[in-house]
């Protein structure tokens, strides 16, 4: 079981919800979504629906719709994060529900600050109710609100507001100034906006407990007048005036850092209730004000001191108790990335930290890997967040470190790599980074991830470069991935074997006689792609593979390995009846009919010759070649099998039995039915619980039957075919028995 337990029963269940929108819902006039029929949800229900809509990506002007219904859907606590959500859709949907809590931040869909204030303003209840607001990211557009009784409409009309979040907006002196004027505001993020003075700010000092003033880049005020503004706020408990260290003018922060330097220096009567400082970014912060800082002010529990140069002062690590930001140790680094996860600037500065950190990760660390995912999930179009993140993932997954995490987690970190990879197509060192990550056999085989949008991105990245070690890898990838997806993949990853340039490392390869992995990889993608495929496997005989594949056959005839791959390729040709003519040439069925005969050839070559023989002689109306062959090779399909001995190792698995339906018809001669037996036991005593099922689901057991109970069958065909009906009857009566003891008995 995974380590972090099975998924919640309700957000299974809400998941669900959200994927059958489509049937549980009518369409209104206006395009909108409402709920045929609905129970009165719990409320905290209501607001975990909205919730996993959010993040699922789903949520937008049709969607929201549901929650127009306020009577049995009940929003408090309400999340549109990021979501394309017009200011109708937000009007009609959000703003009848008596709010408590609402993340508007980052929303896209033209939505502003004003419609959403206005809206909430014009429900008599939210006014009130509200109490924590966040526009994180949107355009304010303050001057488009309206006057209401004489009174502009405003912040200040939310009168129960004691959270604010308008960072990264176009909040200015004048907002700042409506603002301060909430009576209740206790938490205020002002962070990357365009205020020039914090003087409002004394407005609300006797309730103001956190203020986060991250990179105010316009501020225009004198270190003296700052330390006045902040002395005064009595109530004040956190203070984050960090700075983004990667600004280009190094002059812009003079002012704060001056001031943060009078700060730490200055007497512990400033801001006396303070308990934590944020102070990230700063330059010219020496250890021995920190020092001085933290010995005097022994109620601190938290110290922003990334990209500081001084995290690793000494007066630090006997505070056992105090949290801290920096780049000192892990520690520090991990607290980094939980605090700043939406500050992009400190989120890359921890990500280098932590790479450097990683490098030689001897032990599995899942908690450090859901912050680098989580640090991706938070910055999408980052490049160079993405740059690190991914080089971080591949050290915390490198090595036997991935199977020791839980595949939830795995699944998710996969996920996050395949949005880089197609976020980034032509960065050079990201897809290398993903691709390093993703090249694990554990990976590829056990975690569960998108495998169709994971092959069609490497399939592309192979299209487009040459780099011998990324080839090498990506063609490894592909060639796991393809085994195991549906057959759609194939059909579209196959569109232009020319394109994908599998063919085009085959002949490379080939041309100068290398036997490599890169060649094994590619010849298993190629493979993999035409199995049962028959437009994959046209597709491939288009692109002239045909002709090299008969070069490489003969040229590797000492390489058993690459010898294999190419005739099980050709075996899916063979297994194709319209295909079947193009495989009609004599030379080639006399190099395969030598291969068949040759004793000294390995069993594994041997098997995948006699298969591509069993299919073409089998259609006696189809062959086009000399008589005289196809009798030859009937004879010697027969002797040769008979002699070959059972093999211990895995050497080929079926994703069905259909292509030996024609094979077993009692009409068919014995070599060719001898060789599908055989085929069949061999799977079958390697994997008897897999394709014991296959054959009865399939009515290949039937086929067996009537095989065995026909008088013209070939002795050697019936024993065989025997052994296998043996075999899976003995598999059912032993599972019968197994399930039997375990069901419970009546008392």
């Amino acid at each position: 079981m995974d380590a972090e337990g099975p998924q919640a029963l309700c957000d299974l269940c809400l998941a669900q919800v959200c994927c059958s929108l489509d049937a549980l819902c009518s369409v209104r006039a206006d395009g909108s979504m409402s709920l045929i029929w609905a129970p009165l949800f719990p409320q905290e229900m209501a607001d975990q629906l909205l919730q996993k809509m959010t993040t699922k990506g789903i949520l937008n002007d049709t969607t929201v719709g549901i929650f127009r219904n306020c009577k049995e859907l009940r929003l408090r606590r309400a999340s549109i994060r990021s979501s394309p959500v017009s200011a109708e859709a937000f009007r009609l949907a959000l703003c009848p529900h008596r709010l408590l809590e609402l993340d508007a931040s980052w929303v896209s869909g033209g939505l502003t600050g004003a419609d959403i204030i206005s809206g909430l303003a014009s429900n008599p209840e939210c006014r009130l109710s509200l109490q924590r607001l966040s526009l994180s990211g949107l355009r304010l557009d303050w001057e488009s609100l309206e006057e209401d009784g004489g009174v502009r409409v405003g912040f200040s009309s939310l009168q129960g507001l004691r959270m604010l979040n308008v960072a990264n907006t176009d909040v200015n002196d004048a907002v700042l100034e409506d603002i301060c004027t909430l009576p209740h505001l206790e938490t205020l993020d002002i962070s990357c906006s365009a205020i020039s003075k914090l003087t409002a700010l004394l407005k609300c000092n006797s309730t103001l407990r956190f203020l986060i003033a991250h990179k105010l880049q316009q501020l225009d005020m004198s270190p003296a007048r700052l330390l006045f503004v902040f002395n005064q706020l009595h109530a004040l408990r956190h203070l984050d005036f960090s700075d983004d260290h990667f600004a280009v003018d190094d002059s812009d922060g003079r002012v704060g850092d001056e001031t943060v330097r009078q700060l730490l220096e200055g007497s512990p009567e400033v801001l006396p209730s303070l308990v934590s400082l944020d102070i990230s970014g700063r330059k010219r912060i020496s250890e021995a004000a920190i020092g001085a800082f933290v010995q005097s002010r022994s109620g601190l529990v938290f110290l922003g001191l990334l990209a500081t140069g001084v995290s690793s002062c000494d007066v630090l690590s006997s505070k056992k108790n105090l949290k801290i930001t920096g780049e000192a140790d892990e520690n520090q680094v991990c607290e980094a990335l939980r605090r700043y996860r939406d500050q992009e600037c400190f989120i890359r500065e921890a990500l280098v930290h932590l790479y450097n950190l990683t490098t030689d990760a001897d032990k599995p660390q899942p908690d450090m890997l859901k912050l680098v995912v989580s640090a991706m999930q938070s910055h999408p179009t980052s490049l160079h967040v993405h740059l690190v993140a991914t080089a971080c993932v591949f050290n915390l997954t490198t090595q036997d470190l991935a199977e020791a995490m839980s595949v939830s987690l795995l699944s998710s970190t996969i996920a996050q790599l395949l949005y880089a990879m197609k976020t980034f197509p032509n960065h050079h060192q990201v897809q290398k980074n993903c691709l390093l990550a993703l090249c694990s056999d554990y990976i590829l085989q056990d975690v569960p991830f998108d495998k169709y949008l994971a092959a069609t991105l490497v399939i592309n990245w192979l299209s487009s470069h040459e780099d011998p070690t990324l080839q090498r890898m990506a063609v490894a990838v592909i060639s796991i991935l393809v085994a195991k997806v549906k057959t759609l993949l194939t059909h579209c990853a196959l569109a232009s074997c020319r394109k994908i340039q599998l063919l085009a490392i085959v002949q490379q390869k080939a041309m100068v006689g290398v036997v490599d992995s890169t060649l094994k990889f590619a010849l298993s993608a190629l493979w993999n792609l035409t199995d049962e495929m028959p437009a994959a496997a046209r597709n491939f005989i288009e692109c002239q593979g045909l002709e090299l594949y008969e070069e490489v056959l003969e040229s590797y005839y000492s390489e058993p390995s690459i010898q294999q791959k190419v005739l099980g390729l050709l075996n899916n040709i063979a297994e194709v009846e319209e295909l079947q003519a193009d495989l009609m040439e004599e030379d080639l069925l006399e190099h395969i009919l030598s291969l068949l005969q040759d004793s000294q050839v390995e069993v594994g070559v041997r098997y995948f010759a006699g298969g591509i023989l069993a299919h073409l002689s089998s259609r006696a109306e189809a062959w086009t070649l000399e008589g005289e062959l196809r009798t030859t090779i009937l004879e010697q399909l027969h002797d040769s099998i008979m002699t070959w001995t059972q093999l211990e190792r895995e050497m080929v698995s079926y994703r069905s039995f259909h292509p030996f339906c024609p094979l077993l018809q009692p009409c068919q001669p014995s070599g060719v039915q001898l060789w599908a037996v055989w085929a069949i036991h061999l799977v079958c005593s390697q994997n008897t619980s897999h394709y014991s099922s296959m054959l009865e689901m399939e009515g290949l057991t039937e086929l067996l039957k009537a095989l065995t109970a026909h008088p013209d069958t070939h002795s050697d065909v019936k024993g065989l075919s025997d052994r296998i009906l043996c075999m899976v009857e003995q598999y059912q009566s032993h599972s019968g028995a197994f399930k039997s003891q375990t069901e419970p008995r009546n008392s």
